[in-house]
């Protein structure tokens, strides 16, 4: 990366309320043992965690509540004050409202004012696409410190008086393959002994004259009753896909730094689902790497996974040590990924 190298400061991260197992899930949703079965061989994830009260549906926290406490653990781990961020990125698929936008509710909840503030609409990308511009604005001189922020609150699309008995694959999956949290990262050109250095991002949209893997949608008065359903997977086409993409990012980044696959200590992998992450770890093929992973118990909470990953990552970093951290968006097909090097 050209410009002032940007640093991890620091992290922080929120899930709501207490571990939601598949059992209760069936048990919310009038599903038999068969269907556990399914889950636990074909996703993998054991818990999750929820914005809702999956007992009656009512939203118990907001995409908001979760940032605000994320970032105002990464400002406290990055032992810095709010009155040093210069900039605010915030990447979300799932932002509370249309307007006003998340991210400007959330500085407001910080005392942040006065600053360039951005909210990028996005899937799993969308948090790489938050280091990706914030690095860039550093890159720059004009900006020394920024927050990153990135999560989601999926399950306040959930139905939870549904019956799910007879339900398609493509829409059953989004109540298993989800949860809900947030998490930030204060990054900044200043020069700090043990904090990792930013050596690249990558974003690529790869999805031209290719169907969305992933719909979620917003709905309004007039389609509100239509037959569209919130939330659908192509569950094969992203099983197929993913690792392709996967590995291609990770080959882009070890080639633009000159890296071997055997020099890389750390392994971040994409966050689908507790059995995809493993299969895709497996094809990426690095040998000496340590994966970090947090799928399994948290549930893909989509651009708030990267941050666990990195809240587990940078304490285990220590010079010299390198990571590479891959995430693959199946909406529209974006491949993105983060290398790290503790020198």
């Amino acid at each position: 990366m050209g410009g002032l190298p940007a640093r991890v400061l620091g992290v922080g991260t929120a899930l709501p309320g207490g571990a939601v197992d598949t059992a209760a899930l069936a048990g919310r949703f009038g599903m038999n043992q068969v269907w556990q079965q399914w889950v636990d061989a074909f996703i993998g994830t054991r818990t999750r965690h929820l914005a809702i009260d999956l007992a009656t549906g009512e939203q118990r926290y907001s995409l908001a509540d979760l940032a605000e406490t994320a970032a105002r653990q990464a400002i406290e781990d990055a032992d810095v004050s709010v009155e040093d961020i210069d900039v605010v990125v915030f990447g979300t698929a799932t932002p509370d409202d249309l307007m006003p936008a998340t991210v400007n509710v959330v500085a407001d909840r910080l005392r942040i004012d006065g600053i360039p503030t951005f909210q990028l609409q996005s899937g799993c990308s969308g948090a790489v696409q938050t280091f990706d511009v914030a690095t860039a604005l550093l890159s720059t001189g004009r900006y020394r410190t920024a927050l990153v922020i990135g999560g989601d609150v999926i399950a306040k699309h959930y139905d939870v008086t549904a019956d799910l008995t007879g339900v398609p694959p493509e829409e059953l999956v989004n109540y298993v393959l989800f949860g809900d949290g947030a998490g930030a990262a204060v990054l900044s050109t200043e020069e700090r002994e043990g904090a990792p250095v930013v050596r690249s991002v990558l974003t690529r949209l790869s999805g031209l004259d290719r169907q969305p893997g992933q719909v979620l949608r917003w709905f309004g008065i007039v389609d509100r009753d239509g037959a569209a359903v919130p939330a659908s997977e192509d569950y094969r086409a992203i099983a197929e896909s993913v690792p392709v993409l996967a590995r291609e990012v990770a080959d882009e980044l070890l080639d633009d730094l000159g890296w071997a696959r055997d020099e890389v200590d750390f392994l971040l992998p994409p966050q689908l689902s507790a059995t995809m992450t493993a299969k895709i770890t497996e094809a990426l093929g690095f040998p000496a790497a340590k994966e970090v992973s947090r799928v399994a118990d948290i549930g893909n909470n989509g651009n708030a996974l990267l941050f666990f990953q990195l809240r587990d990552l940078v304490p285990a970093m220590s010079a010299p040590s390198r990571a590479i951290a891959v995430a693959i968006e199946s909406s529209k097909w974006i491949k993105s990924g983060i290398a790290l090097e503790a020198a």
